[in-house]
C-alpha cells in the first residue's frame, strides 16, 4: 500500500453526527486529540472558516501525513506530537477549547501497514505499538506468564475461551517466539473450539484487540482523557468520544455519566446539581447508519457519545 495516497481514501466515521455535536459554526479553538489522517479535521475546518485546531498525534507517520492534507488550511491548524493522555501538557496552553473530538479507533493507516501487526489480515511483526515506544505485542507474549494472559484475553477482548487460548500461546511459545500476526492468528484460530466460533468475524478478533489494548494501555487511557478534557473546556463546549467496543464505551458512558450527576453530598446521599461539569447530548450512543456501514465496513462497530460543558 502507498501510504501517501492514503489520506485520500481514509473515510472519517460518523462525520456529519460528528459536526453536528461538535458545532464548530460557533468558532473558537477545537482540539482533535487523535488527529490520525486528518479526516475528521478537515471537515471541521472546511465547514467552519472561523475555527481553529489543534491536532494530537503520537504517531509521527500519521502526523506527516495529516501534515499534508490540512497544509492548506495554513496558520488555522497546528499539530503537535504527543499521546492524548498528555492533554493539558500539549494543549493546556491554549486552552480553554471550544471543543474536543477523540477517535478511539485504530486507524486506516495502522490497519493497512502489515509492518505495525495490529492486524492479522496483513502478515507483519508482532507489535501493536500505536507510539512506537514501549513493549510491543510479542515482548508482552514472551514475558507474561499464562494466567496473566488468560486475564487480558479474558477483560480486554471479553473472549470466552481465554483460558483455552492462553494456554494454547503458552505451549506454543515453548517451541518458538510468536513473533509475527500470521504466527498468533494461527494458535488461536487452533484453540478455538467450533461452538465459540461467531461466523460474523475471525476466531483471533478478540484475542488481537485485547493485546493491542493492553500493549497500549487504552481503557486507562479514557479516563485520564475525559477527566483532562472537562477540565479543559470553555463554557458550552462540546465533547465528542468514538469507541469501537463495549469495554471503551462503557467507560466513556460511565464517566459521563457521572460528571453529569455532579459529585454525591456526603449527608443526603444525592447529587449536587450545582457541581454538575456537564450535559450529556447522546442519550444513546450514536452508531453508523446502514449505508455508512456499507459503504465504510469499518464503522460498523462504531459508538459516539457527546457532552457539553457548563
Amino acid at each position: 500500500m502507498d501510504a501517501r495516497a492514503a489520506p485520500l481514501r481514509h473515510v472519517p466515521v460518523l462525520l456529519a453526527e460528528t459536526l453536528a455535536l461538535l458545532a464548530p459554526e460557533r468558532g473558537g479553538l477545537f482540539v482533535d486529540a487523535t488527529l490520525g489522517l486528518g479526516g475528521h479535521a478537515e471537515a471541521l475546518l472546511d465547514a467552519a472558516p472561523a475555527a481553529r485546531l489543534l491536532g494530537l498525534d503520537r504517531d509521527p507517520e500519521a502526523r506527516a501525513l495529516a501534515g499534508e492534507r490540512l497544509a492548506r488550511f495554513g496558520g488555522r491548524v497546528e499539530i503537535r506530537a504527543g499521546d492524548f493522555r498528555e492533554l493539558e501538557r500539549l494543549a493546556g496552553d491554549r486552552a480553554p477549547f471550544a471543543g474536543l473530538l477523540a477517535d478511539l479507533g485504530v486507524s486506516s493507516l495502522q490497519l493497512d501497514r502489515g509492518e505495525r501487526g495490529f492486524s492479522f489480515r496483513q502478515e507483519g511483526p508482532l507489535d501493536m505499538r500505536m507510539g512506537g515506544s514501549g513493549r510491543t505485542a510479542a515482548q508482552l507474549i514472551e514475558e507474561s506468564t499464562e494466567a496473566e494472559l488468560e486475564k487480558i484475553f479474558r477483560e480486554y477482548g471479553e473472549e470466552p475461551e481465554a483460558r483455552r487460548v492462553a494456554r494454547a500461546v503458552a505451549a506454543a511459545r515453548q517451541e518458538r517466539p510468536i513473533a509475527t500476526t500470521d504466527a498468533l492468528a494461527e494458535v488461536v484460530r487452533g484453540a478455538k473450539r467450533p461452538k465459540h466460533r461467531d461466523e460474523r468475524i475471525d476466531p483471533a478478533t478478540r484475542v488481537f484487540q485485547a493485546l493491542r489494548i493492553a500493549v497500549n494501555e487504552e481503557l486507562e487511557a479514557v479516563d485520564e482523557l475525559l477527566d483532562q478534557a472537562v477540565r479543559l473546556l470553555d463554557r458550552e463546549g462540546r465533547l465528542v468520544i468514538i469507541s469501537y467496543h463495549s469495554l471503551e464505551d462503557r467507560i466513556v458512558k460511565n464517566r459521563l455519566r457521572d460528571l453529569a450527576r455532579g459529585e454525591v453530598d456526603p449527608v443526603t446521599g444525592r447529587p449536587r446539581a450545582e457541581t454538575r461539569l456537564l450535559e450529556v447530548l447522546t442519550k444513546k450512543p450514536v452508531r453508523p447508519s446502514a449505508p455508512e456501514v456499507e459503504s465504510n465496513p469499518r464503522s460498523r462497530s462504531a459508538r459516539l457519545r457527546a457532552a457539553r460543558r457548563l
